[in-house]
């Protein structure tokens, strides 16, 4: 067990996770620009981007980069910098660090040193677009991106087809039509909302059925980086009802139906498998290649 007095030794470094407006720059807060003045540097998802927003704000605190193809090289850099005392701060591009952007492993890593991590509230593009979404809010789930591979990205949606919170997904501009597409056919009609260009001057929310946001692209030149909004599971079936089909089925015949029947790869299918019946993957997979 670990316990964080975040504040109570001055004379050890912190590492601060902030998180930097999705478009509108007013959205920054006070803390925020107090923190990226005053730590010793700036990890950067982009550091030419970061420095437009440091400029804009007058803030001269030099940046170094943390992103997705350097972050564990960088690691050992930047916690060794805390643990001499240092403070510095990882942002990423717009939003909140770790958020289906790089910050996770330094945390993590962090953590483990038994070094201050400290979280300032701030932006965040999905759990904008939930509330203006106008679908429940009690209960959610975030996904973030979607596989990019159509099997992949089919294989993900079956998975979360039986949830009841309202899912929520971020996609790129070149996808988000085939995205829409393959949530009506693994999901059918539900309510739906997209939200783009969020707290910028062109911000859109479109909401409706699949089928009429499908309709929506095809008319639409597609902009800016997408919130997916998903209703849960509209159905009041239990559990059990919904898990009869395959109940019949040994293991090794529920995999060979995915494989057979819906094309999947023997990864996918088992992972399916797997996820239905609540088992082990190892455990499907014994069954399949060995058993």
């Amino acid at each position: 067990m670990k316990i964080q007095k975040s504040f109570d030794d001055d004379t050890k470094g912190i590492l601060y996770v902030v998180p930097t407006p999705i478009g509108n720059l007013e959205d920054i807060t006070y803390r925020a620009l107090k923190i990226l003045k005053s730590v010793t540097i700036i990890a950067a998802e982009d550091t030419r981007n970061t420095k437009k927003l440091l400029n804009h704000f007058e803030i001269a605190t030099p940046l170094i980069s943390y992103h997705e193809h350097n972050k564990l090289s960088r690691v050992e850099q930047l916690l060794y910098r805390v643990e001499n005392g240092e403070s510095i701060a990882i942002v990423s591009d717009a939003g909140m660090p770790a958020i289906s952007d790089p910050g996770y492993e330094l945390v993590r890593a962090a953590i483990d040193r038994d070094q201050s991590v400290v979280v300032l509230p701030g932006a965040n593009a999905a759990v904008c677009a939930l509330i203006g979404s106008g679908l429940p809010t009690d209960e959610f789930y975030f996904y973030g991106f979607l596989p990019r591979k159509k099997r992949d990205k089919e294989a993900e949606i079956e998975r979360l087809k039986s949830m009841k919170a309202s899912l929520l997904f971020y996609e790129s501009p070149y996808r988000v039509k085939d995205t829409l597409k393959a949530m009506h056919e693994k999901l059918g009609s539900r309510n739906i909302a997209v939200a783009r260009e969020l707290t910028k001057r062109f911000e859109e929310y479109v909401r409706g059925t699949t089928e009429e946001l499908i309709a929506w692209t095809d008319e639409k030149e597609l902009k800016g980086e997408f919130c997916i909004i998903v209703e849960g599971n509209p159905s009041d079936e239990s559990e059990q009802d919904t898990i009869l089909w395959w109940s019949n089925l040994s293991v090794l015949d529920h995999v060979s139906y995915y494989i057979e029947e819906k094309d999947f790869s023997s990864k996918d299918a088992i992972k399916q498998v797997a996820a239905e019946r609540k088992l082990p993957k190892r455990e499907v997979y014994q069954i399949f290649h060995v058993e």
